[in-house]
Parts: structure tokens; sequence; C-alpha cells
């Protein structure tokens, strides 16, 4: 094996056509993940590109919108050595596509087809049972990541999940603990951690560039409602029941679900409680995920939240709209959240020598002088990745730990959570981060802290 290069040991990605190497490593146990124990990639030629013992044979579990022909799938597609040998949907129009998609790229890009054959399911635990799979890619409606993730697990497959983590804060737990038990490599796709600018602000706020942090401000937009919506007759190609499943039964319509002339059309599930909480954790699992990473707050959370929003009063749709919510950490830090009537997307690190505020592919600071700052020897720097999907392939090679590993998802995603109950009860609620429970037990509170599951689904 080649001697690792710096880029190599700081898990960087420069190039989405990576090439990687499995022989050994999927049968050896979990690292610790410490950033400089990743080896070298090893080139294909050391093996062969087409090597079967060198590919990471892969499933993925919802090919919709984020997860289909244009996301995750697309993704996997454009990585060597990453083979998708099976498809899973309940949609057959989707999980068709899907297959298509990857049998049509295999061919045009193996035409010797050395890369031939992608399954297609309508059940996630048929394709799990295969022993033949590596890993999966579950990028299903909010209410379907915690089992599919669980299962996965004890299936022994390593999990790239979509954000957020889960539904709940006993799944998000659930969802952790089991994924450590059973040594797997995880991410969740938090691709704001592999941009350049993100982990720019998060460095400079954590070396005090800004010196004493005192605020972050955070910022994301909202999700209208919508009116009555009719009952309409489930599509023949639509598994219903199974989309549904843990969440409680409700009469079909095509705004409940996801649009049937459109594989990339946002769905209406993201509007619904039942299946998500809206944009607190559709955009907020991002953004307080970088806020966590800059004050170093990733493996704890708020002690204290108080939030108030506007809710639809009729409709389908029934999450938030306008929002603010206030949390207080141990360390002092007020982290302010709300809609972008109020603060502007993105996050904004205030301290007592200055600002600096970084969004999708802009960062801006005051004094403008923070931005040439350097990291020097001795100061925190934060794990390097340039590619978030082909950061958890390396980590499937090498089994150190991904750039947004599952606790660091499951921190970031209790603190969307905690926001949802705060804004829905109005209370001002006081929690415990290391017992994960409200520390004056309020019953209100206490129960929205998981959710009854619809039969058969248990955990």
């Amino acid at each position: 094996m080649s001697k690792a290069t710096p880029e190599h040991a700081a898990g960087k990605t420069s190039d989405p056509h990576i090439t990687l190497s499995r022989r050994g490593f999927l049968r050896r146990s979990a690292a610790a993940g410490a950033v400089a124990a990743f080896p070298a990639i090893v080139p294909a030629s050391v093996f062969g590109a087409e090597a079967p013992s060198e590919r990471i044979a892969v499933g993925c579990i919802g090919v919709g919108r984020m997860g289909g022909i244009e996301g995750d799938l697309k993704e996997a597609l454009g990585i060597k050595q990453v083979q998708v040998v099976a498809v899973c949907d309940v949609d057959s129009r989707r999980v068709t596509l899907a297959q298509k998609t990857v049998e049509q790229s295999y061919a045009e890009r193996y035409p010797n087809g050395q890369y031939k054959g992608c399954d297609t399911y309508g059940d996630f635990r048929e394709l799990l049972a295969r022993a033949d799979i590596d890993a999966v890619q579950i990028s299903t409606p909010d209410h379907w990541h915690m089992i599919p993730a669980i299962e996965a697990a004890k299936a022994g497959k390593d999990i790239f999940l979509q954000k957020p983590l889960s539904l709940t804060i006993t799944e998000g737990r659930q969802v952790s603990d089991t994924v450590r038990r059973y040594g797997r490599i995880f991410q969740i796709g938090s691709q704001q951690r592999s941009e350049r600018w993100f982990r720019q602000a998060c460095e400079l706020v954590r070396n005090g560039r800004v010196g004493k942090l005192h605020t972050i401000k955070v910022g994301f937009g909202t999700d209208p409602g919508c009116g009555p919506q009719p009952e309409m007759p489930v599509p023949a190609n639509l598994d219903y029941d199974m989309w549904l499943g843990p969440a409680p039964w409700a009469p079909y319509t095509e705004e409940r679900v996801h649009p049937q002339n459109s594989v990339t059309a946002r769905p209406g599930w993201l509007r619904i409680s039942d299946y998500g909480a809206g944009m607190i954790t559709g955009w907020g699992s991002h953004h307080l995920d970088i806020a966590h990473w800059g004050m170093g707050t990733e493996f704890t959370g708020p002690i204290e939240i108080e939030g108030r929003a506007e809710f639809p009063t009729s409709g389908l749709w029934d999450v938030h709209g306008d929002f603010h919510i206030e949390y207080l950490y141990a360390n002092g830090v007020r982290m302010i959240a709300a809609d972008e009537k109020v603060h502007k997307n993105g996050v904004r690190f205030e301290g007592d020598k200055g600002w600096i505020f970084v969004t999708r592919g802009a960062i801006d600071a005051e004094p403008k002088s923070l931005l040439q700052e350097t990291i020097g020897p001795g100061e925190t720097k934060l794990y390097v990745s340039n590619y978030h999907k082909g950061n958890f392939y390396e980590c499937v090679k090498s089994r150190a730990e991904t750039i947004a590993p599952v606790e660091v998802a499951h921190r970031s995603c209790s603190a969307c959570l905690l926001g949802d109950i705060a804004m829905r009860t109005g209370l001002k609620l006081k929690w415990d981060p290391a017992k994960e429970r409200f520390v004056d037990n309020d019953p209100v509170a206490s129960k929205m802290l998981s959710r009854t599951m619809r039969s058969p689904w248990k955990l």
C-alpha cells in the first residue's frame, strides 16, 4: 500500500470520481476515527479498476427527490468502485426509473459488462437481507429514517442517511446507540461540513478570532400551508400502506405523499408533522449542525429553549411558518434561530471582537481581516472533507469515522426537535443534555420526545 498523503490523511477528496479500495477493510472492526488514521486511497491500477473484490456494493433505499437520479443515486454512480446493485422504493415507477438509470449508466461506462445488473425491491428488509451488500444509502421521508437505519446496522451494513437523523429525540438516541453498538460506518447528509466556507468559519470561531463568542444567529426559510385536500384513489404504482409505515393511518391524497408526475418536485410530506417537523429540521439540521461545530458543542445540546411560531389553523400542511427560537448553552452562548424575515439564511457567529457570517457559497466577516487569518500549529484544526459522499465511501474502506458521524447527527437533530417542541408548547424548557430529558419533567413536553408507532412497526 502506498504511503498516505496529507490530503488523504485529512479525508480530503477533490475528484468526485475517486477510486476506492475495500480489500480487507470491510471486515475490520470500526476504528475510533482519528482523522490522521486515514490510509492512502489505493489506485485502481494496483488491483485492477474492475476487480469484483474491490467494489463496494451499495443498495439505495428511497430513490425519489433526494435519493434518486438527480440526488444520492446519481452521486453513487459517479464514484469508481462503488457499484449500485439494488434500489428500493415503495413507488414502482421510481424504482423502475432508478434501475434503468443504473443499468444504462454502467452499460455506457463499462461496455464489457464489468458492472452489470441492478435488482429492485419494494421492501427495504429484502434488500438488507442480501449478504453481498456492503453499504446503503437511505433517502426516505423523515418518518422512515429510524427503522431502516437501525435494521441496516443490525444487518452489518454501513449507512449514509439523509438528514434529519430522526423524527423524535428518542428515535435519534436509539439510532446512534445501535450504529455504534454494531460498529458501523455512518454519515448523515449534512454536506455543509464538506464545504470549505463552513469549515473556515468554524475554525476561526473555535480559535478565538471573533473573541469571546456570545451569540449565534441562524436564519432559514419556512413552508406555506395549504387548504384541505380531497381523498384520492391510491395510484397502482404506490404501496401506500408501506409508505405510511409507522405513521398514523390517513387517507391518501397526492399532496400528502409526493407528486406522481415528477421525481424531483418537492413533496407534500415535508409539510406534515406526522412525517417531519418542517424547515426546523429541513434546514435547521444543516445550520444548527454548523453552529454546534463552530462552538464545539457537537456532543451535547442546549440547556434552555424557548420559542414561538405561526402554525396553519386548517388544511393538510401543518408544520411551522414564521418562527423565533432562543437556545442557551452551558458555555453561556445564546443561539437565536429565526425565519428569513429576521435573519439572513446562514449562520452568524458574534463575539466581542467581531463577527463571521457563513452561508452556502459565501463567507463574510467584520473586521474583514478575519478572513485572511490562518490557523497555526497547535491551534484547533477541523476535519477536512471536500466531497461529502466521497468521504463516506473512503471511511467505508478505511473504517475511520466520517466527517458527520451518528452522535453528532443526533445532537444537531435533537436541538432542532427541541425547538419544535418549544414552538408547539409555548413553554420555556429546561433541558438536561446528558440525560436527554426535561429538567422539570413537564408532561406535555416530555410526551413529545417520542411517538407511538402504527402496528406492526415497532423498535
